[in-house]
């Protein structure tokens, strides 16, 4: 039985200091085990956090998105009482208040790996992200081998057992959620998708519009001549 004593929360964050109280408050009430990662902010970000009373974990320097799941994926990995990680962002654009969708998902599904899907819900979606959204996760879908709704929402559920291979990716920055379902795929995984809501708030985006393009173009290119080692999932 998957329930809030078996999964853990794994919050990435980088100067989130305004929201990762509430963020970090608001799943405690869904999970008992709740750990943040603070990918070297200068800010409030960890005080803020250790406020709330959940666990810290902190990057001297930042080292990317990427980095800091793979951080709390080997530290929550390794409590042999956790069977999931719930990975979600610190900027409240993922509701904690949706987390008993996953587990009921995991439940029913066992997948190894199960991402939220916003495209149901694309009313408050910004156009040019509603049409980048779909045209990735096509693309990457394609290089998987099956249908992943929403390849670029960072709310998901991993189990331990699938948090071991993730460990050994490569990517270190935001292109590290894109390598994660590959890895899943070339597993055999049958990634599970969960409707989520779509929230756009403030929040500033955290991605260079250049850099972390000419990085996914090189990911994709990448994952394209490997495309022959990923197995049907089952």
């Amino acid at each position: 039985m998957i329930d809030r004593t078996n999964v853990a929360a794994l919050i990435p964050c980088y100067y989130e200091e305004h929201s990762i109280y509430e963020v970090a408050r608001r799943t405690s009430a869904q999970l008992d085990t709740v750990l943040v990662v603070d990918d070297g902010s200068t800010d409030g970000t960890e005080n803020a956090a250790r406020a709330a009373g959940v666990s810290i974990l902190r990057h001297d320097v930042n080292k990317g998105k990427g980095a800091a799941i793979k951080t709390g994926l080997r530290e929550l990995s390794a409590n042999p009482r956790i069977e999931y990680i719930l990975v979600l962002d610190g900027d409240g654009q993922h509701l904690p208040e949706e987390i008993p969708s996953f587990l009921a998902e995991a439940n029913r599904s066992r997948s190894p790996l199960l991402v939220g899907s916003r495209m149901s819900d694309l009313r408050t979606m910004p156009f040019v992200r509603r049409c980048t959204n779909r045209l990735m996760s096509w693309q990457i879908s394609s290089i998987c081998g099956q249908r992943i709704p929403d390849t670029q929402c960072g709310f998901r559920m991993i189990h331990r057992d699938l948090a071991a291979a993730l460990l050994d990716a490569p990517s270190s920055k935001y292109d590290y959620e894109t390598e994660m379902l590959v890895i899943a795929s070339r597993q055999g995984c049958r990634i599970a998708a969960v409707p989520v809501s779509t929230v756009y708030g403030n929040e500033k985006s955290k991605i260079h519009p250049v850099r972390d393009t000419v990085r996914f173009v090189q990911l994709i290119s990448r994952l394209k001549r490997q495309t022959t080692a990923i197995p049907q999932p089952v």
